[in-house]
Order: C-alpha cells, then structure tokens, then sequence
C-alpha cells in the first residue's frame, strides 16, 4: 500500500493574480516560506522513503524546506518533469481576470478534458494529467520496490496537477476535476493498493475552520471576473 504525500508549493508572488505556468524565477515569497515551514514541522516525523519534485523553483523550495526540516535524512530530493505545472502557452503570465474573458475560460471550467491551451507550447488538461499520473505509477512501483509495499513518499508538484491525480484516484472524469481543491502549501494524501487508491485526505492545510466562510474577492486580489463557483485556472490561491 504505497502511500502519496502530494504537497502543492507555497506562495509567490504570483499566486493568484497571474498564471505563473512555466515562468521561470518564479520563487516563494515570505508567505510561501512560512507556509512551508509549518507544513516541513508537521511532516518532520514521518517516515518519507523519497522526495520529488516539480522542476519550477517555487516547488523545488518547498521540497528543499520539507527535507530540511525533516528527522530523518531524506536523501537526495529527485526532480521528474511530469509533475511540473501544466504548460498554459499564451496564457502564461497573463493575469486570472484578463483569462475569464476568453472564450477558453468556460471550455476549462466546463468541459476541461477537451481544453488545449493556446500557442506552440501549449498543454491539453488531458495531456498534462496523462504524464501526471503516468509518474505517479512509475514512482509507486520504484519507491515499493526500493523500500517495500507500505512506504512513504512525497511530492511536490502544482495545483492543477494535484487536482488531475486526485481525480484520476477518485475514478472522476476529467471534466469534474475542477470539483476538487489544492491550496498552496496543501497536503493531499493518497494510499495506493494492488485492487483500488484510497484517497485519504484532501487540501489539508492544518489550519483552523474558519478559512472554510467563503469571502467575496478583495479588490486587486486577481479573482475578480470569475463567476460563482469557477475555478482558478492553475489553482488560485
């Protein structure tokens, strides 16, 4: 029963107003680093047989942080590319609320198994949790056959990634993945056996309940233009 310690990185600058995609430089802020140093204190005891990591900055921080922090030495942290985020093309870097006026907006709100992303280097949703979960296969197999069948191991990858293996694990269509939630700085667990995934927990962040009170978008907070119920495309903040 291999079990997946998902972990979304914390928050940059850009989380949020701007899909910071592939952009590189892209860094935890001071927000992004304390969110990562109370998650590496919740996880310091646990038994993490591997480290991966998405190879943008902000999560190879946030990997860095976790293996720092932990009681044990984790060994050297591995980056596989599958987990990086999904490749947004011409929408790379341009702000949430510009996006919500595209036509494209409501294909990846309502139908995102048939959304590509536009330009040359532009990424389907379908494609993107494809290798996702193809990686997630492929590191199950090595992790059990390195360290056992009930090993432990963590990795860190983006926010539409997360929610594309969660929904893969739930046996979800692609086109309900938007249903699912991955906060920055979040934990997501999923126990992998021989016959089915149990996913185990979902967006934990450890913090109190009141977060759950839904708030109207601040002013200048990057969410203003999307509807009831729409989700940020790269997972918001």
């Amino acid at each position: 029963m291999t079990t997946l310690l998902l972990v979304r990185h914390g928050l940059t600058a850009m989380t949020g107003p701007v899909l910071a995609g592939w952009t590189p430089g892209v860094r935890l802020d001071d927000r992004g680093r304390g969110q990562v140093a109370r998650l590496a204190a919740r996880l310091a005891d646990l038994p993490l047989a591997a480290v991966v990591t998405s190879p943008l900055e902000r999560c190879a921080e946030t990997a860095e942080a976790i293996a720092a922090g932990h009681g044990d030495p984790v060994g050297e942290i591995e980056t596989d590319e599958r987990f990086g985020e999904v490749r947004y093309g011409d929408w790379t870097g341009r702000p949430l609320k510009e996006l919500a006026e595209e036509p494209l907006w409501r294909v990846v709100q309502a139908h995102p198994s048939a959304a590509r992303f536009p330009g040359a280097d532009g990424e389907s949703l379908a494609a993107a949790q494809h290798r996702a979960v193809t990686a997630v296969r492929d590191w199950n197999g090595r992790v059990a056959a390195e360290h056992g069948p009930d090993a432990l191991y963590l990795v860190c990858s983006h926010g539409d990634i997360i929610k594309s293996i969660v929904a893969d694990a739930l046996g979800l269509h692609l086109d309900q993945f938007q249903r699912i939630q991955a906060d920055p700085a979040s934990l997501t667990v999923i126990r992998y056996t021989e016959t089915r995934p149990f996913v185990v927990r979902v967006n934990d962040t450890g913090g109190d309940v009141a977060g759950l009170v839904p708030k109207p978008p601040e002013e200048g907070s990057g969410k203003a233009g999307l509807g009831p119920g729409e989700a940020p495309v790269g997972g918001g903040a």
